[in-house]
């Protein structure tokens, strides 16, 4: 189950326990998770890394620039994807999960799926936490699968699924609407048995350029739910339309929004850009040391 600290909390002085398979594992402070698409069709870096030996050479970059924790992703999320089937997925995890665990054994390996069935193939080769895109509304095996398999889950925010999601998102009111969601799929996956949830608002799933910046801006505020925070806006559009800007173009800007996230709390920051993301994580916990 996931502990928070007894002792007072600042942005970079907090603690959050997960069980990474039997391992207990503390979070003390912000961590990196860098981004291994072995998708041929990936809106950033499709098809760069989609055999094990340019995987193995990608992971080996991230881990050595501070990545903590490697997500790997068999399919595109991106908006309009198409969908893979859950064979087709195991079957390229299949193809590379097993290399990547014998080469970098004492690392931290995600899986990005929303199929409960994958779910269960990951976790029998050796995968530590399930990133699920769809917070348990695309699969309703996943609670039970995630509880059975025992390891920590990452509940992201959507609305309606990645071919739909971007056709004219609408919100009364963005926070409101993700706190709820996020209330109602932790009961969901609590009483399953999942002890080890970690939150995910969604950024650029189902939202416009204001109600990404309005969860940006509010962020802090789901500290409420006393779980580790993940934020994913790595060269995402959000960036893109407000700069105008190609995704290839957005580094800075996306610099500049794990800042404001990691001094809004943010616990994981989930990057394809690990050595800049590590940099500003860098200087911000130095920076601490002064307030």
């Amino acid at each position: 189950m996931l502990i928070k600290n007894e002792a007072k909390d600042t942005i970079f002085c907090k603690k959050h326990l997960l069980n990474l398979g039997g391992k207990p594992y503390s979070i003390n402070s912000p961590m990196i998770m860098g981004i291994l698409n072995i998708t041929p069709d990936s809106f950033h870096d499709g098809g760069q890394h989609n055999t094990p030996e340019n995987a193995v050479n990608r992971v080996r970059e991230m881990l050595s620039e501070g990545a903590s924790i490697i997500d790997i992703g068999p399919s595109s999320t991106r908006p309009g994807a198409s969908s893979l089937s859950a064979k087709e997925e195991t079957a390229r995890i299949k193809a590379m999960l097993p290399t990547l665990k014998k080469e970098f054994s004492d690392t931290i390996f995600s899986l990005d799926t929303y199929q409960a069935e994958v779910a269960r193939a990951g976790a029998d080769m050796g995968v530590h936490i399930i990133n699920d895109i769809s917070g348990g509304t695309m699969d309703a095996d996943m609670p039970k699968a995630v509880a059975d398999i025992k390891l920590p889950y990452i509940l992201m925010h959507i609305q309606g699924t990645p071919q739909t999601m971007q056709k004219d998102p609408q919100y009364k009111n963005v926070f409101e609407e993700v706190s709820y969601f996020f209330s109602k799929q932790m009961n969901t996956f609590l009483d399953a048995g999942v002890a080890d949830i970690i939150l995910d608002p969604g950024f650029g799933f189902g939202k416009n350029l204001e109600h990404n910046y309005e969860l940006l801006a509010k962020l802090d505020l789901l500290k409420v739910f006393q779980r580790p925070i993940l934020v994913g806006v790595s060269r995402k559009s959000m960036i893109n339309k407000l700069l105008d800007i190609s995704a290839k173009d957005a580094l800075n800007g996306t610099t500049v929004v794990n800042t404001i996230a990691l001094q809004k709390g943010a616990d994981i920051l989930r990057v394809h850009d690990v050595k800049a993301a590590a940099e500003a994580l860098k200087i911000l916990t130095f920076t601490q040391n002064f307030c």
